[in-house]
């Protein structure tokens, strides 16, 4: 049985102010994958994920599950990078994924928080959890709706290893456990290698779209970071 495309990426171009941000992008993402998206600072990562929400404006086209975008956004599950908040407002867990659903599916906020490893946290304010709590409670918002893609804007950034760790081994978990398709942007070329189904190596133009151990050399490492980048040993 022929897998399903659940998004399609096809000679995607974005400009800012006459500049070329992402040039003649194309690549498609099938069911139940696990995409690492790396490059440099500056490659146009975001900018492709804001593509593909539709959020900036671009020439090409992007289908996720046949259609265009914008029919679709239920769809897709998006944790974006940095995200920012008042500390001191006296929001709960609970009620954070409460303002995602009607009320008539509040069920899920349970069935997401075990997802993520969050329950007991359910009661506690948002601003006393910790970075790497904060990117479940961000995770279990965008599971919430149960949509068919998962985009994570560098969820890992600003944890330590350990939590780093942790957050990829969630995402391996629902992608098994649930089928959840993901893109993840990452600046940790051996976490892309060790978890990631396919690679897209991006800096403006697509350097490369394939498996990790196929496409993660040297070689592509000192085109896409430059020449003083050294290639850790891979354990498989």
């Amino acid at each position: 049985m022929r897998e399903e495309t659940v998004l399609l990426v096809e000679g995607l171009n974005v400009e800012f102010n006459k500049k070329s941000i992402l040039k003649n992008i194309s690549f498609e993402v099938k069911r139940g994958e696990i995409v690492a998206v790396v490059g440099p600072n500056g490659a146009g990562k975001t900018t492709l994920f804001k593509a593909i929400l539709g959020i900036t404006p671009f020439r090409g086209e992007v289908k996720v599950l046949d259609k265009p975008v914008r029919k679709v956004l239920h769809r897709i599950g998006y944790v974006p990078q940095g995200f920012s908040f008042d500390k001191s407002f006296p929001l709960k867990v609970r009620e954070f994924l409460s303002l995602a659903i009607p009320s008539e599916k509040y069920y899920r906020i349970d069935e997401v928080l075990n997802e993520v490893e969050l329950q007991e946290k359910k009661e506690t304010l948002l601003g006393e959890l910790s970075g790497g709590q904060v990117q479940r409670a961000l995770i279990a918002r965008a599971l919430i709706n149960e949509p068919d893609i998962l985009l994570l804007d560098e969820a890992t950034a600003g944890v330590d290893l350990e939590a780093e760790t942790g957050m990829y081994e969630l995402i391996r978990h629902l992608n098994i456990e649930h089928g959840v398709t993901a893109l993840v942007i990452t600046h940790e070329i051996n976490m892309a290698y060790k978890f990631a189904t396919q690679v897209i190596c991006l800096n403006k133009d697509l350097y490369c779209y394939g498996t990790p151990k196929e496409k993660i050399t040297e070689e592509l490492l000192s085109r896409l970071y430059g020449k003083d980048v050294v290639m850790r040993g891979h354990s498989h």
